[in-house]
């Protein structure tokens, strides 16, 4: 606290991220990176953008990586948005698309992050509970609202809806906004960049953090039709002309481009959620259908703070939730083949 501090100052409840401790041999399963470095091509990309050409500032517009996104989702490349990181592009986007005076709909348990910018930028919002089985249920959100966002699919629970009920939920409210905050998408799930072309009032969400392992060069995206866009670039260019950086935008147009890379590093993930979620379910933990790269699981005999901590004292992090209805659940990111196997010795231990 400080006497200098303004008032919004003091009214933030900020977002904490999952902790990025410095420990030798650390099995970290908490922040949901990927457990592979990123492709040749990427990395020849940032080195080819290195040297004297850093004292000039990056193109505000990111011209050529939004071509390439565009050409990936078969869009124009004025129907894409990039940002610093899809935080930064959720950021633009409820200042400058969600703030109205009907309240923003969003489930009650999801990206936690949404609160924090709904209390920054002062929108109202109207939580819907998940179902008993931590589903989102499209006609819960049948109601008069402001706007609609959603996490597809959804953090921390791992579960998807399948993209015609995305559709649904899309058609249903054609005056208000829907996001689909698509983080996860490319573990299972189907993206929703398909609809655009139909739908004015949807804005789609992604980001190089999770399946292109970017994570550090914070670079994230959204598409839409453009007067969504248009938004978004206003709000940016009122704020920071140059959000995305140089060595950034040429190592994402890099990912974006290298199929191979992606496809093996995706398929090896997949695999290993898979062969995960089984050794869970054998030692009697129940995990949900994960369509991501991370599992989230309880054990009935086992408080979730419980077994954090002893995973923990055993140099394996994974994320735990205090919140209710899932405190006995454990957030688990899906780390290389030798890391799920600590990860499992660990449980054995415990349990």
């Amino acid at each position: 606290m400080s006497r200098f501090w303004s008032s919004a100052v003091h009214a933030l409840e900020p977002y904490v991220a999952g902790e990025q401790p410095k420990i030798p041999g650390l099995v970290k399963l908490n922040t949901n990176e990927s457990p592979y470095g990123p492709s040749q091509k990427v990395l020849d990309a940032i080195a080819a953008t290195s040297g004297e050409r850093l004292r000039l500032y990056p193109d505000p517009a990111s011209t050529a990586l939004r071509e390439a996104i565009a050409k990936r989702f078969d869009l124009t490349m004025d129907e894409v948005f990039v940002g610093n990181g899809s935080d930064e592009v959720l950021a633009f986007t409820f200042a400058g698309l969600l703030k109205h005076d009907a309240p923003l709909l969003h489930p009650d348990i999801t990206y936690s992050f949404y609160k924090t910018y709904a209390r920054l930028f002062e929108v109202k919002v109207e939580e819907i509970p998940l179902d008993e089985g931590l589903r989102v249920r499209i006609g819960d959100y049948d109601r008069p609202c402001g706007a609609i966002i959603l996490a597809n699919p959804n953090a921390p629970t791992g579960i998807a809806l399948p993209l015609s009920e995305i559709e649904k939920l899309v058609a249903s409210h054609p005056d208000q906004v829907v996001v689909i905050d698509e983080a996860y998408v490319d573990f299972g799930a189907e993206t929703a960049a398909s609809l655009i072309p139909r739908y004015d009032n949807l804005l789609v969400v992604q980001t190089f953090s999770k399946s292109r392992s970017l994570a550090g060069l914070r670079v994230g995206f959204a598409l839409g039709q453009r007067p969504l866009i248009e938004a978004l670039e206003r709000m940016k260019d009122s704020f920071n002309s140059y959000p995305v950086d140089m060595l950034a935008q040429a190592a994402a147009k890099a990912a974006i481009e290298d199929d191979a890379w992606f496809d093996e590093a995706r398929s090896k993930i997949i695999a290993n959620r898979n062969m995960v979620t089984k050794a869970l379910e054998t030692r009697g933990f129940e995990v949900l259908p994960s369509s991501t790269n991370f599992v989230f699981a309880r054990h009935p005999a086992h408080q979730g703070a419980v077994l954090q901590k002893g995973l923990r004292e055993r140099a394996v992090l994974v994320r735990h939730f205090n919140k209710p209805r899932i405190s006995d659940f454990l957030r688990v990111t899906i780390g290389t083949t030798e890391e799920c196997h600590q990860f499992m010795d660990a449980i054995d231990q415990i349990i």
